[in-house]
């Protein structure tokens, strides 16, 4: 048995958890930034690291708290320490990283630095029903969108990224240009439930294309002179449509994802995996369908501890002084 603190603080969201064997979450604690970063329309990077500073070591305490671990009665609560070092924004995950060692000095046991991206993908082992290898990832949220094949634990290959926009991006965008609140996933889904999802015909990047890419620039822009050439247009029908272009846009390509690599398990992961329209277009695939628990969804430490705990099971964990890196491919820590 091994019981892993996750420490994740790659963007605007705290994230500590105590997870038990990759599998088992005894505590997940998030503190949300949303309601100070709403007032911008986004994230502002120094606001973000200043209030995880402000928070962890208190969120810290909580997690194991509710695991059952705090007090401490000597020596470490738990058997190693695991935060993400990247991708995100450098001074975000200065703080988690910067934290997370200092843990793991004090109580003697192992570090793991760990991988925004591949965090999310060991999402999907935090729920009632966990794929086995290979399977494919559909990892959509405001900075990622990316199909992964997963032949293995820790072997990946990118099958497609986006040419412009993250599709989580691209929702921010057009709820701001529809004077909808940020985040803009939530706020599209709520309003396009009471509008028509075919009162406008908004285009579906690379639709027809020999590519498994995505491009959401198109879809922002289209959305953009639409309501430059109709100012009265109905904010829930604009929703609705564009909601439903973007859904497409992904199940286009995941579809011949799927149909070019032969693999018919299916992982979607992010913050984006949250939405009820792409939860039930994806159940129409061909392939067996893990979502991870809403609450993995978004950035949480969870996540991060359950893929330090395969890591360190395969004998695969990254060097402990790996350096913070705001761009890191995931392919470069491919076993």
């Amino acid at each position: 048995m091994s019981v892993i603190v996750g420490i994740e603080t790659s963007c605007d969201e705290t994230g500590i958890a105590v997870v038990q064997d990759g599998v088992r979450v005894l505590a997940n604690v998030v503190s949300s930034q949303i309601d100070t970063h709403r007032v911008f329309g986004g994230v502002v990077p120094e606001i973000a690291s200043r209030m995880h500073t402000e928070i962890i070591s208190h969120l810290m305490e909580q997690a194991l708290t509710e695991a059952g671990l705090y007090p401490l009665n000597g020596g470490a609560p738990v058997d190693a320490v695991a935060a993400t070092f990247g991708p995100g924004l450098m001074g975000s995950l200065l703080v988690g990283l910067s934290f997370g060692r200092a843990l793991a000095c004090a109580w003697n046991i192992p570090f793991l630095p760990i991988h925004h991206i591949e965090g999310h993908l060991f999402s999907a082992f935090l729920g009632e029903k966990a794929p086995s290898f290979p399977y494919l990832a559909l990892v959509v949220s405001g900075g990622h969108t990316q199909i992964i094949q997963c032949d293995a634990p820790h072997r990946y290959q990118i099958l497609a990224t986006t040419r412009d926009d993250a599709v989580g991006e691209c929702f921010d965008k057009v709820a701001r240009l529809l004077g909808l609140p940020y985040p803009g996933g939530p706020s599209i889904q709520k309003a396009a439930e009471t509008g028509d999802d075919r009162a406008f015909d908004f285009p579906r990047g690379l639709a027809g294309k020999d590519t498994l890419d995505f491009s959401y620039s198109g879809l922002k822009t289209a959305v953009l002179y639409m309501l430059r050439d109709k100012p009265g247009a109905s904010v829930p029908d604009v929703a609705a449509s564009f909601q439903r272009a973007a859904v497409d846009a992904l199940m286009q390509k995941t579809a011949l994802a799927i149909k070019q690599s032969g693999v018919h398990r299916l992982v979607i992961a992010g913050g984006v995996a949250a939405n009820k329209r792409l939860r039930e277009s994806a159940a129409q695939l061909d392939a067996a369908l893990f979502l991870p628990p809403f609450v993995y969804c978004l950035d949480n430490g969870a996540m991060i501890a359950a893929a330090a705990h395969s890591r360190l099971r395969h004998g695969c964990s990254l060097p402990p002084d790996a350096p913070a890196a705001a761009s890191l491919p995931l392919v470069a820590l491919s076993s």
